[in-house]
């Protein structure tokens, strides 16, 4: 047993008799008898005596209920020791969640449970349990004044900002705490191998700059030199090895690579209490190294001994585990798609097989996540992944021409376009009322935490604790009512089902992948699916982002209306559109830095000409609609006949810097068309909107938003609050369009494989599948003008799609708006994302086309002479009132 596990338990075992015992002293007999011959066998005696405690005592004791802590603490440890990370972690959960629940005490609950519970959820990717977890021990140690226990907690919380990708926050807390705190020798040598590791990861290419390469090496040996005379740091000491070891392989110096990793694996092997999972990691980047050595074999038969480490029952003979042997385990990803890699030479098939292993083991860790945060990096890791299996399936086809192989990458790309927003719509649908009641409570403790820390230095940290803890509660609440339903397995998009919606609503459809060292596009038109590669450079995103800039600011493009011309055609090039076609509409999945581009800006033949209103738009070859992905598309639901009132919010912000003057031109403009209710000035409040929501057809916002920054979420404003994109998810909505007329309502912290953390994002998450939103700010008077167009197109039983795509046509062609409001800037930052199906012909007007032909009929009965003329004109008048 862990020593420091077996002195929490002495002052418990003193009270101990033979006879008569109590229920917490049986309990502490099965710890004991199983602590001295502990095995993953007999850890169902641990489980048997937990299963009769509940069933034999009621009600019960403290004392009985700091007996299952005891258990399940340790029962936490050795399942982590052997190796079953996902039973720990619920061990340890359970463990924490007696004692809090019932205001348990004499117990270091910080050291036997929450240190150990916050390092697995780091290891499993469930970063917000975990930097949960650890403030919330971090606040005891600080109130006890346990120095030992705070300067864990800093630690643990800079790998989580590690891991997680906040590499600049760690950086910021190690050097602080460095400087600040007064350390012993080894919390300095760990504090600096973490600071180290930080530095190593701050770069995401091979090609370290220079001084990070130095100020990592720098580290990395101070670490060295502060732990080499500390004998109970010897695990640490070789994880400095390790990583000057990774420091020199990025940097191709395999040699001095090799002789740190020796060192590091002969001090590792002579430490205590050695973990499998541990073992594996290190065996994992030694097989790294050899593979860029490239000494494939050698590194193959590390990887096997991973294998063997981790699966159990696995047969060496196997190059593969079976998926029906693997288990949520980061290494054992790790060590497969390393695996894959060196298939991908020889044997491409088989690194499909590996891959797909992977992709599986990554689903069963996705599953186990909770926060939208975590589940947003865990999906991120899988994009390189992904990448690599479309450059494999695309190769299979160049060579055996088996349209299956593209099918496949469809569908492997499919499946990180908006991946979370998927998952959520689909498990929404058939939760409990218990689960969305706790999927609310947390929603809302979570936009609270989020509040609290948008004060910085004002935040109150008790105050923030205490949402911390209740949150914590209730995603252990939502955990165990979650267990009983099955996990969310990522559907395949019926391909036929595509292809035949895409047929009825006469589009094309073209997919965007774009990773990290290729980028690919997916074209589907005449039931056929075809793959190709962007023929991208060094220079081509730079052009791309390029582009993007110019819709910075107003007078970006009517002070540089030629180079404007210039970059547009390029990158209407590089992205391979589409030429006009017979299909009147194109609906354009877009992906990575391309969610922010305005397609409908870009110019397909380039010209001399100054006026926008001649230029060559994309706009005039396509209607073109947008969507996450194309599931989205496949699911949306046909545009609605049914009377359309609308539900508008006017803030206005009159007598205030944030007025919105022309806001006042765009209420009166959607009133002449639609009826519904309008809340102007200090009645558009977010109650009321919140409030009526749910009974209109379209719900239209004219207000200021923000795309927020790094760590500011994005918001959008009501007469009386600013609210965040993430409190809009609570709203459970299902109107049939939301418009947000404001600014930079599309834009957000953007993740390649989710997209914009935007205001739309909360929109979506809230119900909605049909938006108009915005992708900079956009002007006051213009923005009126255009939703006019828009919405009287709407009356006129345009599709939404065709609304938007007629308004932005008539506002160039309009002889009252100069050649300089006609820039793109201010026509083309509304994109429709949603169904494009079109409006059905109202049984009114079918009753009128039979009366009118009928009449028509009489009439060249009676009067043969005038026929063909009479006839012509009619059929003419016809086409115009369309």
């Amino acid at each position: 047993m862990n020593s420091h596990h077996l002195y929490g338990l002495i002052f418990l075992f003193l009270s101990l008799t033979v006879s008569g015992q109590s229920q917490e002293d049986k309990i502490y007999h099965v710890v004991d008898a199983f602590v001295g011959n502990p095995s993953p066998e007999r850890l169902q005696n641990l489980d048997k005596a937990e299963a009769d405690f509940w069933k034999n005592s009621r009600p019960k004791s403290k004392a009985e209920l700091l007996a299952l802590v005891v258990l399940n603490c340790n029962k936490a440890y050795y399942e982590n020791q052997f190796g079953q990370s996902e039973k720990a972690i619920k061990s340890y959960e359970k463990a924490w969640q007696i004692y809090q629940k019932n205001k348990l005490k004499n117990y270091d609950i910080v050291e036997f449970c929450l240190k150990s519970l916050g390092n697995l959820y780091t290891i499993l990717g469930d970063y917000d349990n975990a930097e949960n977890t650890i403030k919330q021990y971090y606040f005891i140690a600080n109130l006890e004044k346990n120095e030992p226990q705070k300067i864990a907690a800093i630690l643990n919380l800079s790998n989580v900002y590690q891991s997680s990708g906040k590499i600049s926050l760690a950086i910021e807390l190690l050097q602080n705490t460095l400087k600040t705190e007064k350390l012993s020798n080894s919390q300095k040598g760990i504090l600096l191998n973490n600071l180290g590791n930080n530095y190593l990861l701050s770069s995401t290419t091979n090609l370290m700059r220079p001084e990070i390469h130095q100020h990592a090496k720098k580290a990395f040996e101070l670490a060295v030199n502060y732990l080499k005379n500390e004998k109970e740091q010897s695990e640490t000491l070789s994880n400095c090895y390790r990583n000057l070891a990774t420091l020199n392989r990025q940097r191709g110096d395999f040699k001095i690579a090799n002789s740190y990793l020796e060192k590091a694996e002969k001090l590792f092997l002579e430490t205590k209490n050695q973990q499998p999972r541990k073992l594996a990691k290190l065996y994992y980047e030694k097989a790294l190294l050899l593979f860029d050595e490239h000494k494939y074999d050698e590194s193959t038969k590390l990887i096997s001994a991973i294998f063997k480490i981790l699966v159990p029952n696995y047969n060496s003979k196997n190059s593969l585990p079976d998926q029906n042997q693997v288990y949520a385990e980061t290494v054992l990803i790790d060590a497969l798609d390393l695996q894959a890699e060196i298939f991908q030479f020889k044997q491409p098939k088989e690194a499909i097989r590996a891959f797909e292993i992977s992709f599986y083991i990554e689903n069963l860790v996705m599953n186990s996540l909770v926060y939208e945060n975590s589940k947003i990096i865990t999906q991120l890791r899988s994009r390189n992944r992904t990448e690599k299996c479309i450059a494999i399936y695309s190769d299979l086809y160049q060579k055996e021409g088996k349209i299956e192989y593209i099918e496949n990458a469809f569908q492997l790309s499919e499946k990180t376009k908006s991946g979370i927003l998927k998952s959520f719509r689909s498990n929404i649908k058939n939760a409990s009322a218990a689960e969305k009641h706790y999927l609310y409570k947390l929603q809302n403790l979570n936009n609270s935490i989020l509040k609290e820390q948008q004060k910085g230095n004002l935040a109150t940290l008790s105050e923030l604790n205490r949402l911390i803890k209740k949150q914590n509660e209730i995603m252990l609440l939502l955990k165990k009512t979650e267990s009983k339903n099955g996990n969310y397995i990522p559907e395949t998009c019926n391909l036929k089902a595509l292809f035949s919606k895409l047929e009825k609503d006469k589009a094309m459809m073209i997919c965007y992948f774009m990773g990290f060292e290729n980028q690919y596009y997916f074209t589907l038109q005449n039931n056929q699916i075809r793959l190709d590669r962007l023929n991208t450079t060094h220079v081509s995103i730079p052009k791309i982002v390029q582009f993007i800039d110019y819709f910075n600011s107003a007078d970006a493009i009517t002070n540089a209306i030629s180079d404007y011309n210039t970059y547009s055609k390029q990158v209407y090039d590089i992205l391979k559109l589409p030429k006009k076609s017979v299909y009147p509409s194109l609906i354009i999945v877009p992906d990575g830095i391309l969610n922010f581009l305005p397609f409908e800006a870009l110019i397909t033949k380039e010209s001399k000409t100054t006026n926008f209103a001649k230029m060559d738009f994309f706009l005039n070859d396509f209607n073109i609609g947008y969507t996450n992905s194309a599931s989205f598309y496949l699911n949306s639901i046909p545009y609605s006949n049914a009377k359309k009132t609308v539900l508008g919010i006017f803030p206005i912000f009159e007598k205030t810097n944030f007025a919105l003057t022309f806001s006042k031109n765009e209420l009166q403009s959607i009133k002449k068309n639609f009826g519904g209710q309008y809340f102007e000035n200090s009645n558009a409040t977010f109650s009321n909107f919140k409030n009526n929501a749910a009974n209109y057809a379209i719900l239209h916002l004219s207000t200021h938003a923000s795309s927020g920054d790094l760590e500011t979420p994005a918001s959008i404003k009501f007469y009386d609050q600013e609210i965040l994109y993430s409190e809009l998810y609570n709203l459970n909505i299902n109107p049939d369009l939301v418009v947000l007329s404001a600014c930079e309502t599309g834009i957000g912290k953007l993740y390649k494989a989710e997209g914009a953390m935007s205001i739309a994002r909360g929109f979506q998450f809230a119900g909605a599948k049909n938006l108009l939103f915005s992708l900079w700010k956009v002007n006051d008077f213009t923005t009126s003008v255009f939703m006019d167009d828009f919405y009287t197109n709407l009356k006129n039983k345009q599709s939404y799609v065709e609304a938007n795509a007629n308004a932005k046509r008539d506002f160039l062609k309009d002889p009252n708006i100069p050649n300089a409001k006609k820039s793109p800037y201010y026509w083309s930052a509304f994109v429709y994302y949603g169904t494009i199906s079109q409006p059905e012909k109202s049984s009114n007007y079918i009753v009128y086309s039979i009366s009118l032909l009928a009449a028509i009929g009489l009439f060249l009965i009676f009067n043969p002479y005038r026929k063909w003329k009479i006839f012509r004109k009619s059929l003419k008048k016809q086409s115009i009132e369309k």
